[in-house]
């Protein structure tokens, strides 16, 4: 079985905007990202991006914009995100099973890639990242100065979790 770190995408990987990073010139990989990525890559963790983008269904951008911005993130990162999960619908226009805080972005990442959840993380910035992520009953890491009082560690960036990530699992 595989060790994963699950990843949300907007305050984590690329600064979050309240109107959407949706285009190339609103899509900045956060400081220490990379180095991050490659650090929890060469400790064997499987890296997956569960990301809502509920800019799709309200018409404020398109998949092939979405698209656009995640071929931009693999490049940046040396293609070493192995699969992105993206729920595009919002719970005005449809239900999702896909949307967290659900979990299926995170069901079909452990069948796909036969992850130990025993073993496995999530860093999110928000609290829908982790309800389904203790669900799931992986550990969790909290960052971008948000604290919810759910996560396991609260950290204050990526490379900081990844570091985290790294002392706890040994």
């Amino acid at each position: 079985m595989n060790k994963c770190v699950f990843l949300d995408r907007d305050g984590v990987i690329n600064k979050d905007y309240v109107d959407y990073a949706y285009s190339l010139d609103r899509f900045t990989i956060l400081k220490g990202v990379p180095e991050a990525v490659t650090l929890l890559k060469e400790a064997g963790y499987v890296l997956v991006v569960v990301t809502n983008q509920s800019g799709i269904a309200k018409g404020v951008y398109t998949r092939a914009q979405m698209q656009e911005c995640h071929d931009f993130m693999q490049a940046e990162l040396n293609h070493q995100i192995d699969k992105i999960y993206y729920a595009p619908g919002h719970e005005t226009y449809s239900e999702s099973l896909m949307r967290k805080p659900n979990t299926l972005m995170f069901e079909r990442a452990v069948a796909k890639f036969n992850i130990d959840l025993s073993q496995s993380w999530m860093v999110g910035d928000k609290k829908r990242d982790l309800i389904p992520a203790i669900k799931m009953g992986l550990k969790t890491i909290q960052v971008d100065g948000h604290d919810d009082q759910m996560a396991d560690f609260v950290e204050p960036d990526l490379l900081t979790a990844a570091k985290r990530i790294l002392m706890e699992n040994g």
